[in-house]
């Protein structure tokens, strides 16, 4: 017999009756029934019942087992009687009477519980984070993740893209976030970086001559916390080709994650269509530049029925340059309480308020209610209805000023909206391409112009935009793809012309010596020959956070930090000895108060 199993707890079922098995596993639940011991047995697989009564020779022994313990058992397989089937389990024909056990690994008082999975705080649950794991649906979870990584491999495999593996020691490049600074020991007073992503080796992978480049690429970057991002380390599915335009990119990564989906997904509909938004429409339809677009509430520009009208407050603010009112249509939501809900919602988000209009029946037809509509009077009220295509029951909600200073919250109340009123689609998977994003944004308290996402794009219009446009009218071949309100890709169209380049920085303030000292590696690669060439990266956490059903990134990270990015198990970040400081010429400053 093999020395820990013959089976695992997943594989007996019927046809092994009779037979004598071995298993090795952890006790989840012990139940006495009049003195006769019921244990469930778990191992990676599965759950088997087991048993002894006083005539087992193991049951004295047994009787000292708890949860959690590990042990292995050796015992005859029975057939259950007909109503004692669990038809839950895939062993559920069958329990094993034991003959014998050995206790593998005892366990100590347990700080939380497995069996049904109750509730703890999650310090607890990340300090004791291999307990945690044991927990059926943190494991599954992880299994889940596997089998993801798993399947987008062979999907990219397929697709005649080659796996290559990029440095974790590199040079610090700013991407959008702080770098994660590794001190050198050979170079005292220099330092390494962890790659906040590949972008600029997977680059010159395309300028070597390798056509289609894929890796699933562990990415560092030092940002805060939030529930659909880690505060140290993310993986992404990193890829890049040669010889492409925006719609190649498209056109190869749309069949991977629909397959994953589909795959994955549990029969949840995945969009079959997924359109193309442009950021400047996805800000004003949806007041975000990723979407939800399982909830089909549409913003619009309302202002003119609101210029030269009674509500002066509204009016007063459309005299001013850059000013607008746009209307949140609220199918179904025409009650005076669902109304003041929503504008208490607004003052909470740090606004004055959320005006709006409901359409009821009076008997003798549709009236508005609400105070604008008595404001505007009815003309402008039923105007206002017939653009927003809303009837009686409905109601819609007006934010007004610069777009920038409101959009924020318009998009949270929008997704509000669309689930108090039930009319998000929570059972479904809807994709969405942003695109023709902004190259440039300029700081309004400086006056000075910044690149407002990846500045290695290549600008729409070339050298000839650079040259004769405005920057804040200039359009990056940049995009997004966005599923359920998360942002899961980010890439581009790659600016390979060191001209370009150069222009694009110049723009930013960033003279041509910056450009070399702080890119000089590019830079010089792509002045021999350097090929047109485009990428993504698609986050696997949040991928797989989606697919579990989860709403935090940790329940689908096999040992992720906390909120402050700590390592609760590990105990990191912690102190070094002054001697590691001395070796790497490091001293620690005392913090100011």
């Amino acid at each position: 017999m093999q020395a820990f199993r013959t089976h695992t707890c997943a594989d007996l079922n019927a046809s092994h009756v009779g037979q004598t098995v071995r298993l090795s596993g952890w006790v989840h639940r012990v139940r006495d029934h009049g003195g006769i011991l019921f244990i469930d047995l778990r191992d990676h697989y599965g759950v088997t019942q087991i048993l002894a009564d006083p005539d087992s020779p193991a049951f004295a022994e047994l009787e000292k087992v708890r949860s959690e313990w590990c042990i292995r058992i050796d015992g005859e397989v029975k057939a259950r009687a007909p109503e004692l089937v669990n038809k839950k389990l895939s062993t559920g024909e069958v329990e094993i009477f034991i003959r014998d056990m050995e206790v593998l690994g005892a366990s100590e008082e347990l700080p939380l519980q497995i069996f049904d999975e109750p509730d703890f705080p999650e310090e607890t649950r990340l300090k004791y984070r291999f307990l945690d794991l044991r927990r059926e649906t943190l494991h599954n979870n992880m299994i889940l993740r596997s089998n993801v990584v798993k399947s987008v491999r062979n999907r990219m495999y397929d697709l005649g893209f080659n796996e290559f593996q990029t440095p974790i020691i590199t040079a610090s490049s700013p991407e959008g976030a702080r770098d994660f600074l590794v001190p050198s020991r050979l170079h005292p007073g220099k330092f390494y970086a962890l790659p906040q992503a590949p972008q600029q080796f997977k680059q010159m992978i395309m300028v070597a001559g390798f056509d289609k480049y894929f890796q699933i690429a562990p990415c560092f970057r030092d940002e805060d916390p939030r529930a659909d991002r880690s505060p140290t380390d993310f993986y992404q599915l990193d890829l890049e080709m040669s010889f492409v335009e925006q719609q190649d990119i498209f056109d190869t990564i749309e069949p991977v994650l629909k397959g994953v989906f589909e795959e994955f997904g549990g029969g949840r509909p995945v969009s079959k269509e997924w359109p193309q938004i442009s950021y400047k429409d996805s800000a004003l339809w949806y007041g975000t530049d990723k979407p939800d677009l399982r909830n089909p509430i549409k913003m619009q520009v309302v202002s003119d029925h609101f210029r030269n009208s009674g509500f002066a407050i509204f009016a007063k603010l459309l005299e001013n340059d850059g000013t607008e009112v746009r209307a949140i249509p609220a199918p179904t939501g025409g009650s005076r309480k669902f109304c003041d809900r929503m504008n208490k919602f607004a003052q909470q988000e740090g606004l004055p308020g959320m005006g709006y209009i409901f359409w009821r029946d009076q008997g003798e037809g549709m009236e508005a209610a609400g105070p604008l509509a008595k404001n505007i009077g009815p003309e402008r009220t039923e105007e206002i209805r017939k653009q927003l295509d809303l009837k009686v029951g409905d109601a819609a909600f007006f934010l007004a000023g610069k777009p920038h200073a409101f959009e924020g919250v318009a998009g949270r109340a929008r997704t509000v909206i669309g689930e108090e009123l039930k009319i998000t689609n929570k059972d479904a998977f809807e994709f969405t391409w942003i695109v023709d994003f902004p190259m440039y944004e300029r700081d309004s308290e400086t006056g000075r112009v910044d690149f407002s996402h990846n500045p290695f794009s290549m600008p729409q219009g070339g050298m000839n935009a650079l040259d004769a446009e405005d920057p804040e009218t200039i359009l990056g071949y940049q995009y997004d793809l966005s599923c359920n309100g998360y942002e899961l890709i980010s890439g581009a169209i790659r600016n390979h012309k060191p001209e370009i380049m150069y222009k694009a920085f110049e723009i930013a303030g960033y003279p041509n010596e910056e450009v070399n000292k702080r890119f000089g590696g590019m830079v010089n690669a792509f002045t021999y020959g350097a090929p047109p060439h485009g990428g993504c990266a698609a986050g696997i956490d949040r991928i797989v956070m989606l697919l579990a059903n989860e709403d935090n990134i940790r329940q689908v990270i096999m040992f992720p930090m906390n909120q402050r990015a700590e390592d609760l198990m590990l105990g990191g970040p912690s102190e070094v000895s002054n001697e590691q400081l001395r070796e790497l010429n490091l001293r620690i400053l005392p913090q100011e108060d």
